[in-house]
């Protein structure tokens, strides 16, 4: 999967540079084991390719946490849902400030470093959940951040697109003496 000249953290022989065990910032979190250089790949992350129709019907089936999924989009307008047959990127935690970025890669999503990490630190990507609902208090409160950053959004969802400002052209009318 990855060519001779990418950083990977790991390799056949070495012991994984990623464990999976409980976050301080929500639920299941994914750890360096090493310290890993910027640009390094990480992880691919794996599940069940599924049609965005699919996903709505799997949407929201856990009624104790109905916004939880490990959907993630791809270009082609399919999803994967890491939730079936997924890998450990599942785990991977969102953040308004993260240090890893997922990359959609000849239809495949790998998660790379984004600056170096130290052994112990949290994996973290920024989710940018995009919704066709009307971002409310509400629907940022269900899709809350929680990762404490400087910067947090306070909400795992994208920034919402600024709307393009229309620009009123009057026609000219000439007037003919």
């Amino acid at each position: 999967m990855t060519s001779p000249s990418k950083k990977t953290a790991a390799t056949p022989s070495a012991k994984p540079a990623i464990i999976v065990r409980n976050s301080p910032v929500h639920g299941r979190g994914v750890f360096a084991t090493r310290n890993i250089p910027a640009d390094t790949f990480l992880i691919e992350y794996e599940g069940e390719r599924i049609s965005d129709k699919e996903a709505s019907k799997r949407h929201g089936l856990d009624p104790e946490n109905p916004y939880h999924t490990f959907f993630f989009s791809l270009e082609s307008g399919k999803m994967i849902d890491g939730g079936v047959d997924g890998s450990d990127a599942r785990w991977i935690n969102h953040a308004c400030e993260p240090n890893c970025e997922a990359r959609e890669e000849k239809k495949r999503v790998n998660i790379y470093s984004l600056r170096d990490i130290k052994r112990g630190e949290e994996l973290n990507y920024d989710y940018g959940l995009v919704v066709e609902d009307k971002q409310t208090k509400a629907l940022k409160k269900a899709y809350e951040c929680r990762c404490g950053a400087e910067t947090c959004r306070h909400t795992m969802l994208a920034p919402p697109e600024k709307k393009k400002a229309k620009k009123k052209t009057k026609a000219k009318k000439s007037k003919k003496d």
